[in-house]
């Protein structure tokens, strides 16, 4: 009988399994098979290089069409949990990829993108207080387009992906938070395929159709697991603090210039890194290793009380403004030499 038993527990164990199995499989084949196909037709949506670019020959951004397929469509069958973020990040997933197609103004694509917003946090985060309604939108929208911000180099914004949402999948399966651990898991196996062919040299780029679902997909699952008690509220700003930092520096940097904020640039920290010489290679290893250390400091967050959780966010931005400060240091003697060659 005791057999019996055991032999009963294991199926089980193998049964409640199989989504964490399923889900991701699934997405890495799906984002595989969209990827062989994707590349198979280099001319279709090029990103055509310009003074503002990292990049000297014309890349397709088809990449995203892959992720999000592999991540929403293997998500909506075998996670239907998560049924209103997967809707909300089609939904965003098409705009964009029509933004990758047609080029939309900015304010067609934050429209949508906080109508999405509202949608997802009225339906999938209440109840909540007028002020944490509309500060959850924000968030979410401002999530969306920094993740974006962020994809001008190769392998970056993929690496991110594959790193943050791994943490989300950690943390959540440690608390015993199912759906939103197979979720996350699900994201990283889609983002896999594509970083292969996306690392330095990029032979495709995700587009927008890519990082803008990345970054609405984080916030909203980060906002979810906090609701769900998953994990504490400073764990998705943790986790994804190098991407949240460089974006909101730069912004407000070309806010205190007078500069249009939407307008495509190359002053990030992480192209400054690349434009001093360190390439895309080496920009993209260094930030692995950033995101790496802010996926395990998010991820310890679980095991501290709140005093515990603000002290050690609070040494991770000083970490970070002050590895900020350096660049910024270096790109002032950058300049300088250039000026005086």
């Amino acid at each position: 009988m005791p057999r019996l038993m055991r032999t009963v527990e294991w199926r089980a164990d193998i049964v409640s399994m199989g989504p964490f199995i399923a889900a991701p499989s699934a997405a890495a084949a799906i984002s595989a098979a969209a990827l062989f196909a994707l590349l198979r037709a280099p001319g279709l949506m090029l990103d055509r290089p310009n003074e503002r670019s990292l990049h000297a020959r014309p890349v397709p951004r088809t990449g995203g069409i892959a992720i999000a397929a592999g991540a929403l469509g293997a998500g909506a069958v075998l996670v239907p949990q998560t049924q209103l973020i997967i809707a909300c990040a089609t939904a965003i997933a098409l705009i964009s990829l029509l933004d990758d197609w047609k080029g939309l103004g900015a304010l067609p694509r934050i429209g949508v993108h906080i109508v999405v917003a509202a949608i997802y946090v009225h339906y999938g985060l209440t109840p909540l207080t007028g002020l944490e309604w509309i500060f959850l939108v924000l968030a979410i929208v401002w999530a969306a387009n920094l993740y974006n911000f962020m994809d001008g180099s190769d392998g970056l914004a993929a690496g991110m992906a594959v790193i943050g949402f791994t943490a989300y999948a950690v943390s959540a399966s440690i608390s015993g938070h199912a759906a939103v651990a197979v979720m996350s898991a699900t994201v990283v196996a889609a983002s896999l395929p594509f970083l292969c062919v996306n690392f330095h040299p990029a032979r495709i780029f995700m587009g927008d159709a890519g990082s803008v679902t990345l970054g609405f997909l984080a916030a909203a699952l980060g906002t979810l697991g906090w609701r769900e008690g998953a994990w504490p509220a400073l764990l998705p700003v943790f986790v994804f603090s190098p991407f949240i930092l460089d974006a909101s520096l730069t912004l407000f940097r070309r806010m205190l210039g007078r500069q249009r904020l939407w307008q495509a640039h190359r002053e990030h920290y992480y192209q400054r890194l690349i434009r001093m010489g360190l390439g895309h290679r080496r920009t993209a290893l260094l930030e692995y290793a950033a995101m790496g250390l802010s996926a395990f400091g998010g991820t310890s967050l679980t095991s501290l009380g709140s005093t515990g959780q603000v002290a050690l966010s609070l040494v991770w931005l000083a970490i970070l403004l002050v590895f900020a400060f350096i660049v910024d240091r270096r790109w002032e003697r950058h300049l300088g030499q250039c000026v005086d060659n």
